[in-house]
């Protein structure tokens, strides 16, 4: 049997700001230009983060497995979750109607599309995808993307005029709509190259070269085969048609600066050549750091057997009946200690603690002027003192993680989702919140929410499973 991840260190204090997925360094390192950054999640732009939390499997209406997003919004004593809000297609103002295994929610992106001070969301509506834009009141009126239906949206400023775009990857393009965009959802304009059999999977994105410009890296894989991963740039002329490769096997990543020298770093999980068996790997990431062309030769790899990385690294047999950890399953960025660097959250949803299999685990990874190391690490599960809840075979905590400042005291908070935590049913979901503090996570005044608690539907709504 795998071994049980080692307890998290208590922490307490107070805290600091989350950081920006790039951010300037000292005069003598910086890049000519300040480093594209990713804005707070803000829908009524009260300063406080914003949480969008998917129940993609949640019934709507009678219609099982329509899929909502309930909107918890941040508020100076956490997440508001007594006044969360449920969005789906029988939203007034969101276009279309709930579909049976409608997904809705299944992918979502926050990102203020139209300029005008409130984070708007994107969220896949089934056949189509939509955009919910951000007011004072919140997420409000919904409109229709116009294009073809896409896997992946991801937002960023690839010709850094300050506008939002999105990327947008389908079966066969990968187009790029450049902000602003008007309410109707339509795009200033476009640019797009076509996808081959091997076309991109996920989609990271960040500013590599510190121009001002995020740049975008795609991870690549056909049939049971991983490819290398891609870096198109960004520039004033928008983002590339031509990449080169990273050389390694990369996916489910993040880009941020975690050595605060201007140039974005690739965090991501590294994997093998065959990609089918991922789901029984150890898992560790890579980080490939940035420099002004592109990214440089210096790059680093961690696992559980990193020096300060709690626990070990253990795979599954393949075929089993158990996953192994997948260190790296889920990758998140954020300043959580308020020093300036980026830390990195990383999701171990395949974590065994004692002899219950596959119930995960999260680590954070802080970043430091040597980079991102196993220094000051700290692991989280749901038997660690005063985290709400019981370890449970097959929970897969940590199966998403995401880093942002929802109190607003300068340091990012850590949102952990859980979508196969029972509840009153099976799968129905849950999410916890843990504050930041100048010495790392905390579970001091953690909370913890779910459907039940929400009073949203719940039988197998897989609460938690795409956070935005």
């Amino acid at each position: 049997m795998r071994r049980s991840l080692m307890a998290a260190v208590a922490v307490a204090a107070l805290a600091t700001p989350f950081a920006v997925v790039a951010t300037a360094g000292s005069a003598a390192a910086a890049p000519a230009a300040a480093a594209a950054s990713k804005p707070v999640t803000d829908f009524n732009h009260d300063g406080y983060a914003d949480l969008a939390v998917s129940a993609y499997r949640g019934a709507v209406d009678g219609v099982s497995g329509a899929g909502y997003v309930s909107i918890v919004y941040g508020s100076a004593s956490g997440a508001d979750t007594a006044h969360a809000k449920q969005i789906s297609r029988t939203t007034a103002g969101v276009p279309g109607d709930p579909e049976v295994d409608g997904g809705f929610g299944a992918s979502t992106e926050a990102a203020d599309l139209d300029g005008d001070g409130y984070t708007d969301l994107t969220v896949n509506n089934g056949s189509k995808d939509v955009v919910i834009w951000g007011s004072a009141n919140g997420l409000t009126q919904g409109s229709e993307l116009p294009g073809e239906y896409v896997q992946t949206l991801k937002a960023g400023d690839f010709n850094g005029d300050g506008k939002t775009d999105l990327v947008a990857n389908s079966s066969s393009t990968m187009e790029v709509r450049y902000g602003p965009f008007t309410r109707d959802g339509k795009p200033a304009s476009t640019s797009s190259v076509e996808n081959g059999d091997d076309g991109p999977k996920e989609l990271m994105v960040g500013d590599v070269t510190g121009d001002g410009a995020d740049d975008l890296v795609t991870s690549h894989d056909f049939e049971e085969m991983q490819y290398s991963s891609r870096l198109w740039k960004g520039s004033k002329d928008g983002l590339a048609k031509t990449s080169t490769a990273t050389k390694k096997f990369t996916t489910n990543g993040v880009i941020a600066d975690v050595d605060k020298d201007g140039y974005g770093d690739l965090v991501a999980r590294e994997v093998d050549e065959v990609s089918e068996t991922q789901v029984y790997d150890a898992g560790a990431v890579r980080v490939i750091y940035g420099s002004a062309s592109g990214f440089s030769s210096r790059t680093a790899k961690i696992d559980q057997d990193t020096a300060g990385v709690p626990g070990a690294s253990e795979a599954a047999e393949i075929n089993g009946p158990e996953r192994g950890d997948q260190f790296g399953y889920s990758v998140s960025a954020g300043d959580v200690t308020g020093d300036g660097y980026a830390d990195i959250v990383v999701g171990v949803p395949g974590e065994n603690l004692g002899n219950v299999a596959d119930t995960g685990a999260v680590v954070l990874l802080k970043g430091g002027a040597n980079g991102l190391t196993g220094t000051g690490a700290q692991a989280f599960n749901q038997d660690t003192a005063a985290v709400p809840g019981v370890s449970e075979k097959g929970d897969n905590f940590g199966e998403e993680v995401k880093l942002t400042d929802v109190n607003k005291d300068g340091l990012a908070d850590l949102t952990v989702g859980v979508p196969q935590e029972d509840g009153t049913t099976k799968d129905s979901g849950a999410a916890w919140l843990f504050r930041g503090t100048k010495t790392g996570l905390t579970t001091t005044g953690i909370t913890s929410f779910s459907p039940s608690s929400l009073g949203t539907p719940e039988a197998g709504a897989r609460f938690g499973g795409e956070l935005a």
